[in-house]
Formats: C-alpha cells, sequence, structure tokens
C-alpha cells in the first residue's frame, strides 16, 4: 500500500507532466513573429526544464545532486514565469491564458521550494 508521501510525489509528478503539456500548448498557440519567437522558444526550454530535471532528481547519486536537481528546476520555474508575464504584459499571449499558467507555475514552485528546505534542513 501506498503511503501518503508517495502518493504525493506520484500526484506532483503527474501535475508537472500537465503543467508541461499547458505550456507546450501555450506556446504553440503564440502568434508569429520575433518577439514571441525569441520569448517562446525560452518559455519552452525553462518550462520544459522545471519537468525534467524533477524527473532526474528521482535518479540523482547522492542528497547534494538530488537537491541541485530540484533547485534547478525551481529556478526554471521562476524563469518560466518571468517569460509568461512578459508576453502577457505585451499582450503578446490571453491574459486569462497567462494568469492560469503563472497560477500553476507559482504552486509547483512553492512546492518544489519546499522540498529544498526540508533537504536543506531549514524547515
Amino acid at each position: 500500500m501506498e503511503n501518503d508521501k508517495e502518493k504525493f510525489k506520484k500526484e506532483f509528478k503527474a501535475r508537472l507532466y500537465v503543467l508541461t503539456l499547458r505550456i507546450v500548448r501555450f506556446v504553440d498557440a503564440m502568434p508569429r513573429g520575433m518577439v514571441s519567437e525569441v520569448m517562446g522558444k525560452q518559455l519552452l526550454r525553462s518550462g520544459t526544464s522545471v519537468l525534467a530535471n524533477y524527473i532526474e532528481a528521482q535518479s540523482a547519486s547522492s542528497k547534494k545532486d538530488f537537491t541541485n536537481f530540484f533547485t534547478h528546476s525551481l529556478k526554471s520555474a521562476n524563469e518560466s514565469k518571468v517569460w509568461i508575464t512578459l508576453l502577457r504584459d505585451t499582450n503578446k499571449v490571453s491574459k486569462s491564458d497567462a494568469e492560469a499558467l503563472l497560477s500553476a507555475l507559482s504552486e509547483a514552485a512553492r512546492v518544489i521550494a519546499s522540498s529544498i528546505l526540508t533537504l536543506k534542513g531549514k524547515k
């Protein structure tokens, strides 16, 4: 039987996967143009990196390595928020779509940040 901690990890990974799919679709739906293309590529890179680093942490060889992957995942989430905010504020994307993604990224970032603090013994 799965304990609560394992269930949460599994559900969180699934939520990150869905969030990543949402980011890919968001970028794919953006209007064409130089600004959208450049920022879209940056968002696609950082947005997919949140999930990639989280998953990579699962096969880390040490606690320090594990913490580093989580830290990279958090940094990618924060970077993604910057790109989405810039796209929103330059009217390149739907404000409501941007706000929904920002909310989901903020929630994911809080979970990852909390995990990092726990790993470092600061929580």
